[in-house]
């Protein structure tokens, strides 16, 4: 299974904050994905699960899939950009597939995918 590599991802607690206070989100019921611009030249990925979403095993496999899933998705999408991806209860009832699909659509009805 694919992770989003080091390089790609939101680690800083500040960085998160960051996005959740001043990015844009748009709503799934499976995921929310907040997006906002960084002062860099590639994109920064990061991924939460909050204790609704069920204990500790599953928010981490929750969020493995859901790294996984936006690996392939990274060439794509515009350069500069802060994201988050954080996951809801409903995501439990997904597989791996459905998720990659929501999130190219979430992606692209933020305006970030390339064309």
């Amino acid at each position: 299974m694919w992770t989003v590599n080091k390089r790609f991802r939101l680690k800083k607690s500040s960085d998160f904050q960051r996005v959740r206070r001043f990015g844009k989100a748009i709503a799934h019921p499976f995921v929310v994905l907040l997006h906002h611009p960084n002062d860099l030249d590639q994109i920064r990925v990061g991924v939460a699960a909050g204790k609704t979403v069920g204990k500790a095993v599953q928010r981490n496999r929750v969020k493995r899939v859901m790294r996984a899933a936006i690996q392939p998705l990274i060439e794509r999408i515009k350069p500069g950009c802060d994201i988050v991806l954080i996951a809801r209860p409903k995501i439990m009832n997904s597989n791996a597939n459905q998720i990659n699909e929501i999130l190219f659509k979430l992606l692209k009805r933020a305006g970030l995918i390339l064309e």
